[in-house]
């Protein structure tokens, strides 16, 4: 069944050449018990495993069942001593962390035999060999007749055509080499048994045939055998180990070294563990921004203004700017501001006004429509009648920032938005408490706002006319019930014989006129102490329909016509640009286009649809038909998000560092445990074991301390969230700020597990690569 023909295998070491075959040929019965004898260098174990396929021949041919072996590659030379050899070695060469029972098994692991039947082979095996009374045992509780009974039913437990024993009774005694020498000998009834050996007397008494070996030469065989040409008759079944065989072989080796793999596992996770306590505080700050954002910023409102700043422009290259070249030319670019360039004009008409009306309730339930019209009020104080204005601001100063700001942000502004839901609560019912009186009931009821030390703006009460100094207390019942008139534009202006108008000054009779209004101070309102913003202004506030009721009452009357008609302001005579005449209309009443729109999401999170509500007018519309919109809190959002995401990604680039270390290290560990397991790396490759195998297994191995380092270390790392927690508590007030996120610890642990097969993937390619003939030799 099996043919060498004029083998040759030369060994070269420097200049030095050692013939170890020198032109072998011989054949070899199917079933025949062969002992080779020689002196030590004489060549027979290099042609045992010639024989084997552990060594490849420089020459001539070897010829199995019919099949030449010259074109066998690797992979069939693995399947070939998977399929058609069984190793019997002088030293056992069993795996020491596998049982009894799966050293036998692993051999037919290769050849992809189901568990079921390879646990019955293996057992069949061990009985065979007579030990079934051991099978659960380890390799380090059987004697050395013991380890090599395990050893040949490893070798069985594949049903090999060939079994090769190299010097099996080298390290027995006699009493013991005698029982396997007629174990090997019964064994040779059915298969072809190549053995070599020192021993002249057991290969006499045993052997079927005995082969001299000498210098690389075959010097007397003393039962020559001539093979008959044939056909092929040799089949290779490919041989594949499995990644959870690879896993279980690894994990079996690391639980003998628990000391060194948790040391190793601890070590490689102090980089899991940086990156996952940066990950947790930045999860939890950004929580902590998270919350306290949707409660203080929630009621934000999204602003749209007739005039605005689009905030899209690029300011590259902007008048001003801090980065310059420092020109030396002799002349000067002149350029619009960046102010300028910036500023947009809403064009906001009925329409837009409207559609912003349309707002499904359930986003956003309060509207506010700023105007700036004008109230005609007048106030009897003492049996005087005197005007009055609702404003915070000293008649003397002109408009103030506070105005100005409240304009662009929708925060302390004089007038409470309008609800869209009749039956929801109204934003003061929602956000204010009543001190005294009630909330307005109508849209001529005017309430008076405090904040939350009762105090209000000393201006608000001069306005009206009350004598009030800093620091003054009032009583509330002094306030409460205060009543105004609201007089109308064609009884407060009188038309002058040049055309012009100005105010009346018989306030009395305006006062007592029926079509005069009465204005009444309902009640006043404190911010409640659950609601995060405070967006009236201190002093008198009133509602968006009273405003809207004022415009309808004066938009045709007769100075509101006046100055549609005219170019000039009808009360000065000064002339007027387009914007101002459009300012003076709306100050007298004349427009129901309101000068800015305040829209208040019901929550954070509605917020993001109101934006697309808004956007979506905006599809299809040229830059300068676009209504833009200033969201404040979105820009804080944004600014607070970039901040703490770059603060993550530096914290983590210096945590990685300690990765990029571990990778190193368990590159070390895993080249370490090569050289540890190189007779074990010998073993799997006389049972078959591909290149691809072994790199498995030592990936395997990396890929287990990958996954322990990793979960090593988001556990340390959840854990030293508690005292973290409890320290940031005391320095801050600030609850459980650290926070692992479940997600970032199966993203760390994915990671490490990553790093450490990388890292260990190297020396997994220097195991493959090992001789397996070398790597049998190894102690």
């Amino acid at each position: 069944m099996l043919e060498l023909k004029d083998i040759k295998k030369y060994y070269k070491v420097g200049d030095t050449v050692t013939k170890a075959l020198d032109g072998v040929s011989v054949s070899f019965r199917r079933q025949e018990f062969v002992a080779i004898l020689g002196a030590s260098g004489s060549g027979k174990t290099t042609m045992l495993n010639v024989i084997g396929g552990l060594d490849n021949y420089d020459s001539g041919d070897m010829i199995i069942d019919g099949k030449s072996t010259q074109t066998f590659k690797d992979n069939d030379w693995d399947a070939y001593r998977n399929n058609s050899i069984g190793f019997v070695f002088q030293s056992y060469n069993l795996i020491s962390h596998l049982g009894i029972i799966e050293n036998v098994e692993l051999g037919m692991t290769l050849s992809g035999v189901s568990k079921d039947e390879k646990r019955e082979h293996a057992r069949k095996a061990l009985e065979r060999v007579g030990l079934s009374d051991h099978m659960n045992k380890k390799p380090n509780q059987l004697s050395g007749g013991q380890m090599q009974r395990v050893a040949i039913a490893r070798a069985l437990a594949n049903d090999p055509d060939i079994l090769l024993c190299d010097e099996p009774t080298g390290a027995l005694d006699t009493e013991t080499s005698i029982q396997i020498m007629n174990l090997i000998k019964e064994l040779s009834k059915e298969k072809l048994v190549v053995m070599v050996t020192h021993n002249p007397e057991l290969a006499y008494e045993y052997a079927d045939r005995i082969i001299e070996f000498s210098d690389g030469q075959i010097k007397k065989d003393s039962k020559p055998h001539i093979e008959k040409k044939k056909t092929d008759q040799f089949l290779l079944k490919r041989t594949k180990m499995g990644f959870l065989t690879a896993l279980k072989l690894s994990f079996n080796n690391l639980r003998t070294k628990k000391g060194r793999t948790f040391l190793t596992a601890f070590a490689s996770s102090i980089g899991i563990i940086s990156i996952g306590i940066v990950l947790a505080l930045s999860s939890g700050f950004q929580k902590q921004i998270d919350q306290t954002q949707s409660e203080t910023m929630s009621k934000f409102p999204i602003t749209i203004s007739k005039i605005t700043a689009d905030q899209t422009a690029n300011p590259k290259d902007a008048l001003g700017s801090d980065k310059g070249s420092f020109s030396k030319d002799k002349k000067i670019t002149v350029k619009t501001s960046d102010e300028d360039k910036r500023q947009h004009t809403n064009k906001i008409d009925q329409a837009y006004v409207d559609y912003i009306k349309k707002i499904d309730p359930k986003l956003s339930n309060s509207i506010g429509f700023s105007r700036v019209v004008n109230m005609n009020l007048i106030r009897k104080v003492d049996k005087e009648f005197k005007p009055v204005s609702f404003s915070n601001v000293n008649a003397e100063s002109g408009v103030s920032m506070a105005s100005s700001m409240s304009s662009m942000t929708g925060i302390g502004v004089s007038s409470f938005p309008t609800t869209l839901d009749k039956q929801s609560k109204g934003f003061l019912e929602e956000n204010y408490s009543v001190l005294a009186g009630d909330y307005p009931k109508n849209a001529t009821d005017i309430v008076l706002v405090v904040d939350r030390n009762n105090s209000t703006n000393i201006q608000a009460l001069k306005n009206i006319d009350f004598d009030v100094k800093e620091n003054e207390q009032l009583t509330f019942d002094s306030i409460v019930g205060t009543e105004f008139k609201l007089i109308s534009n064609d009884d407060y202006y009188q038309k002058l014989p040049t055309g012009n108008f100005i105010p009346t000054t018989d306030y009395q009779k305006m006062y007592d006129n029926e079509k005069s209004k009465t204005l009444k101070v309902s009640g006043i309102l404190r911010v409640k102490s659950s609601s995060t913003m405070n967006l009236l202004a201190p002093g008198f506030a009133y509602s968006n329909e009273l405003t809207s009721d004022i415009v309808k009452d004066n938009e045709q009357s007769e100075i509101v016509k006046a100055q549609k008609d005219s170019n000039d302001n009808v009360m000065t005579g000064e002339p007027m640009d387009h914007t101002t005449k459009e300012n003076t209309l709306a100050y007298l009443g004349g427009s129901s286009i309101p000068s800015s729109i305040m829209i208040y999401p019901n929550n954070y999170s509605d917020k993001e649809e109101v934006l697309n509500y808004l956007d979506k007018y905006n599809e299809g519309k040229s830059k300068k038909d676009k209504i833009i919109y200033s969201d404040l809190a979105g820009t804080m959002t944004d600014l607070t998000g970039g901040l703490m995401d770059a603060i993550t990604y530096v914290l983590i680039a210096f945590a990685g560092i300690s990765l990029v270390t571990s990778m190193i290290m368990i590159g070390i560990i895993t080249y370490t445990s090569v050289l540890e397991r190189t007779k074990e790396i010998g073993v799997l490759k006389a049972l078959g074991a591909r290149k691809k195998d072994i790199t498995r297994v030592f990936d395997a191995e990396t890929c287990i301390l990958g996954i322990a380092s990793g979960s090593l270390g988001v556990v340390i790392a959840w854990l030293a969230t508690f005292p973290i927690n409890h320290v940031l508590y005391n320095m801050t007030d600030l609850k459980n700020v650290a926070q692992l996120n479940p997600v970032h610890g199966i993203v760390l642990i994915l990671v490490s597990t990553v790093l450490t097969m990388i890292g260990g993937h190297i020396p997994a390619k220097i195991a493959a690569k090992k001789d397996a003939a070398i790597a049998l030799r190894a102690d």
